[in-house]
Order: C-alpha cells, then structure tokens, then sequence
C-alpha cells in the first residue's frame, strides 16, 4: 500500500503562493547581530523609568556626579554622557557646582517641542500642516471644555480674556502670552493630557513661523482686537455649553487667521477641513 504524505495547513500570502515555513534551527534561518548596549543607554533608561513610575518628581535632585559613578558603578565619562542625553530630552536641568546634582524636570513637552522644530526646519512639517491640525485639535478642545468646564475654569478664562485686553494697547509679544495662557487654560477646561501637550507645542511652533509677519504688519492692532472678539465669543460659547458653536468658532477663526499667509493650494486643502466640518 503506498504511504500518503500526511498534510499541513500553510498560509497564503499576497501573491497567492503557499511558502514553505521554515524550521527553527535550519539553515533557511538567519538573525541579525545583537547591538551592545552603552552603559550610558542604561542609567538613562533607569532614570527616564523612575520619572515615569513618580518615583522622581518635578523639583528633585539626582544624585551627585560622584555618588552616581558609585551607584552605577560607571566612569566620569559615563555619567555625564547619559546626564547630557538626559538633558536633551528636557528631563533634567544640569547646573555647573550645584552640589545638589542635576534637577529633574519630570515629563514636559520639551523634547516634543524639539522634534516638531527639526521637522520644520527640514521642511517636513509646513505651515498648512499645522494650521490643519491646530483647527482639528483647538475645535475638540473648546467642544470638551464647553462640556467640561467647571465654575473655576470659567473665573480663570475670564482673567485671561482681560489680560489679553489690557496686552492690546502694549506690544503684540505680550498679547501673545496672554493669548497662549487662554489657550491653555481651555486645553486645561478639556481635560483631555494630550490636548493640553499638543496645545503647548503646536501654537509656539506656529507662532514662530508667523510672529515677524505679524510684527512688521500694519495691521497688527486690528488683528489683536479681531482676535480678542473671538477669544470673548468663545468664553461665551464655553459658558452656555454650547460646544458645537465652540467648536466651530475655533476652525474658522484659524482659517482667517491664516489662511492669507498660505500658499493657494495650501490653503484650499485647509479649506476642504472647514467646509467638511461645516457639512458635518
């Protein structure tokens, strides 16, 4: 009697083949070099868990340079390359002398801010970019806030609202902060981390690229106080709870902010945002 192979289920991939799977240990099976790990990759990595886990908070101080190398069991060299690195992240702050060792700064947005600008600066991020995610972003905070909002929110946002109003007849860089600060504060009202982190970033990105524009403009103080109406609509919106006007009020605000210094076909792309949302 001839012996039948007994069969297996294979896979098909896209192709529509049925490849063969390959048994470990056979020489159709090939790995890749481990990559050693520096000794300065792995304090960071224990410094970076104990910020993460609050074990190291806001305020703190790491250890000293010297007291670090017998903890670690690391040369000079070696601490100061993962302190650098550290630092560079926006997690702590070295001070030469400080016999306190560096400060932690705990999670920031520091390194966030730092790679949206090398995005920028290498022409991977455009101003179109992120006027569109801004109205994304800044349209679902006022709808969380008018939502959300506590009576707290509110008495801050109106302080906000009269520092931006007394910044009007100052310079446009003050009137700049205060407008961050009522952004802020709606981001906060939002209660939602990552809109407040993206809040922070995205908005100072923005104002770089556009703050000398504004600054040389004629029309800087008309558009201060363009802005401030809006600012004061959108309290009220935020106040009344009504979040789809909020909502609304921020994507076409932006769109008239900025859509004269973009390109034509950038700024019918943004546009599409605008008029889909106003379907929706």
């Amino acid at each position: 009697m001839t012996r039948q192979a007994r069969s297996h289920p294979q896979r098909v991939d896209g192709s529509g083949l049925k490849p063969v799977p390959a048994k470990l240990g056979s020489d159709d099976v090939s790995f890749r070099p481990i990559r050693p790990v520096r000794s300065y990759e792995r304090i960071v990595e224990q410094i970076e868990e104990a910020i993460v886990e609050g074990r190291l908070r806001d305020g703190d101080f790491l250890p000293s340079e010297r007291e670090m190398m017998v903890q670690f069991a690391v040369s000079r060299s070696t601490v100061r390359e993962a302190m650098r690195v550290l630092e560079s992240n926006g997690l702590i702050r070295s001070r030469p002398g400080n016999p306190n060792g560096a400060e932690v700064l705990g999670l920031s947005t520091v390194a966030l801010r730092k790679t949206v600008d090398r995005l920028v600066m290498g022409r991977r991020i455009a101003l179109a970019d992120l006027v569109h995610f801004r109205m994304l972003m800044e349209s679902s905070a006022n709808m969380l806030a008018a939502r959300l909002r506590t009576e707290e929110d509110l008495v801050a946002l109106e302080v906000a609202l009269e520092d931006m109003q007394a910044a009007v007849a100052a310079d446009y860089e003050a009137f700049s902060a205060a407008d961050v600060r009522f952004h802020g504060l709606v981001a906060q009202a939002s209660a939602n981390a990552l809109i407040q982190m993206f809040n922070d970033v995205v908005h100072d990105v923005v104002l770089d690229m556009i703050a000398s524009k504004i600054a040389v403009s004629r029309e800087g103080t008309s558009m201060m106080e363009l802005s401030l109406q809006h600012h004061a609509d959108v309290l009220e919106a935020i106040r009344s709870g009504d979040a789809r006007r909020a909502g609304r009020m921020a994507r076409e605000a932006l769109f008239e902010c900025y859509s004269a210094l973009l390109a034509p076909e950038d700024c019918t792309a943004v546009k599409l945002l605008l008029d889909a949302c106003a379907l929706g």
